[in-house]
């Protein structure tokens, strides 16, 4: 029923209207997310070659983050298990035992492994099974979970926060529209909002922190802009909005007329057999008939009951490069503007030819997709590069704008590449590992 999606229209490059799936809760769009829960690769973090563009390395290595991901990993309650997945880095055990998968799933799992594949399973924030109280009552893919089983930023991180600090506040129905400057402008002063009412809210601070998303952090700078930076808040380099990235993202319905598929949670298995010239393979949220109804396709419509009860639901994606024309701006009446041309298309097509051809030799012959979209935008991160140079990026390796050292940013905004796995648990960690150097700021000012 769309009863989540916002109100509210962007436009595409070419001036046209779409609804994005961006979405205002406690947790921000982490509340409709998944629950997958990756690690980068170790390979992730380097500059790499795909067809004729290179990717940027990151300031820091797996290494650094390392121990951000395991804080992280406790307090999204991961389930997963340690060796399993032939291209994970160097860890420790998850805090969690993996999902176990439900027969339709193990099966499948079986006629992967017969093709000298290895599937494993899909690290999870849904807390099931090892003592969890998920209840597999709902999907979880673009759902909130009722009864917060799935650790999403709200559930992991604010709740457990509020409870812990009674000096914390929250502004709820209240949108921030500016971030201030003091007259020298190497320093914000606070932040200026505005309620459901349209009454105007002001509020001073010694150090902003910006985690409104890769698309919202962006239109805020550049929506912040000033004598002193008229492009747009800490934007002397004309980065921010610069090299959106979301995704290539393909969805599969595999299925045989002969075999049906009764499984409620099916977001268990994963594949990165292809990875490494490809990228992720893994389960998606078990489709159902009225989610089916709801496309425009003929056959998806009319025999949605057939389908649904069938089908083998799949997510795979390849990494979406970096490229500064794929950006965020304004238009003069105030809306986003996302201008984007999909590239690393030839990889992505390569990867989808090679998981369809492994599905018909597992016993799923009929195989339906969904292709990538320009205005598909989950896993969006980009617009506010972290680097060690002033001049191609926004962020610092510490987490805080080149010019301004006071304004913090801990969304996926500032990734310099997307790798090929879900961003979430890569957000958590480096806003783990950038509090810190925020509690060293406050401590010096």
């Amino acid at each position: 029923k769309k009863r989540y999606e916002p109100e509210e229209k962007w436009f595409d490059g070419y001036g046209n209207a779409f609804t994005p799936r961006s979405y205002y809760n406690y947790g921000g769009s982490s509340k409709f997310f998944g629950g997958s829960a990756f690690r980068l690769r170790n390979q992730d973090f380097l500059s790499h070659m795909f067809q004729d563009r290179t990717t940027v390395a990151w300031p820091f290595t797996y290494e650094t983050l390392k121990p951000y991901y395991d804080v992280a990993e406790e307090a999204m309650h991961i389930h997963g298990l340690k060796g399993s997945d032939p291209t994970e880095p160097t860890r420790q055990s998850f805090p969690h035992t993996p999902l176990l998968h439900e027969p339709a799933i193990a099966w499948l799992a079986k006629q992967l492994e017969k093709q000298n594949l290895h599937p494993f399973p899909l690290p999870t924030a849904v807390h099931q099974g090892d003592g969890g109280h998920c209840q597999k009552g709902s999907p979880c893919d673009g759902f909130p979970c009722k009864i917060r089983a799935k650790y999403d930023g709200e559930n992991a991180f604010l709740r457990p926060a509020i409870k812990a600090d009674k000096h914390i506040t929250m502004f709820p129905y209240t949108m921030v529209s500016r971030i201030i400057h003091d007259s020298i402008g190497d320093h914000v002063t606070g932040i200026e909002a505005h309620d459901a009412e349209g009454n105007t809210i002001s509020l001073s601070a010694s150090i902003v922190v910006l985690a409104a998303g890769t698309v919202h952090s962006a239109e805020l700078l550049l929506n912040s802009a000033s004598d002193k930076y008229p492009r747009g808040l800490a934007n002397q380099s004309d980065q921010v909005g610069r090299n959106f990235m979301s995704h290539n993202n393909t969805v599969l319905m595999a299925l045989s007329p002969f075999r049906k598929n009764p499984t409620k949670f099916q977001k268990t298995l994963a594949l990165n057999d292809f990875y490494k010239n490809g990228g992720n393979v893994q389960m998606r949220g078990k489709i159902l008939p009225q989610n089916l109804k709801k496309t425009d396709s003929f056959i998806l419509k009319h025999f949605s009951q057939f389908i649904a009860k069938r089908s083998f639901d799949f997510w795979v994606m390849s990494e979406d490069l970096p490229d500064p024309e794929n950006r965020v701006t304004i238009r003069k009446d105030g809306s986003i503007q996302l201008t984007r041309t999909l590239n690393n298309l030839e990889t992505h097509e390569n990867l989808v030819r090679q998981v369809k051809k492994v599905l018909r030799k597992a016993g799923l012959p009929i195989i339906l997709q969904r292709p990538p979209s320009p205005s598909a935008i989950q896993h969006q991160v980009g617009t506010l590069r972290m680097g060690n140079d002033a001049e191609s990026s926004v962020v610092s390796p510490e987490g805080n704008t080149h010019q301004i050292p006071n304004l913090f940013v801990v969304d996926g905004s500032v990734f310099p590449s997307s790798a090929a796995v879900n961003p979430s648990l890569t957000i958590a960690a480096n806003a783990i590992r950038v509090a810190q150097n925020v509690a060293a700021y406050l401590s010096k000012s």
